[in-house]
């Protein structure tokens, strides 16, 4: 997991969450966008030190892609855990390397 320290101390690690949703979820595509923000406002109201970089619509084996930083694993947690109640059938959150970190680490080897 990628720790960043903040000019505040604290830290935060960027996660990568993969959703795929089930097909009553997507069955009316024009309600999604208002479905989608019940879901954002859930994951800020319970999750409020979770910051969001980015939200991706995707054409494969998952329907969408958040990258976003969290303070700790267990927040991930919590996020991908609303993700599964507000009509996920499945989520994966997987914690994430910026590029320049990893070439940092492989010349420390």
């Amino acid at each position: 997991m990628l720790v960043v320290t903040l000019s505040e101390g604290g830290t935060m690690a960027t996660f990568i969450l993969l959703t795929k949703l089930s097909s009553d979820s997507l069955g009316n595509l024009h309600k999604r966008e208002s479905v989608g923000r019940k879901w954002f406002e859930a994951v800020k109201a319970k999750c409020p030190e979770v910051k969001w970089i980015d939200h991706y619509a995707l054409l494969g084996p998952f329907d969408f892609m958040d990258i976003y930083e969290a303070p700790d694993p267990e927040a991930a947690a919590k996020v991908s855990m609303i993700t599964m109640s507000k009509g996920a059938v499945k989520a994966e959150t997987w914690p994430a390397l910026p590029y320049k970190r990893f070439l940092k680490i492989v010349q420390e080897l």
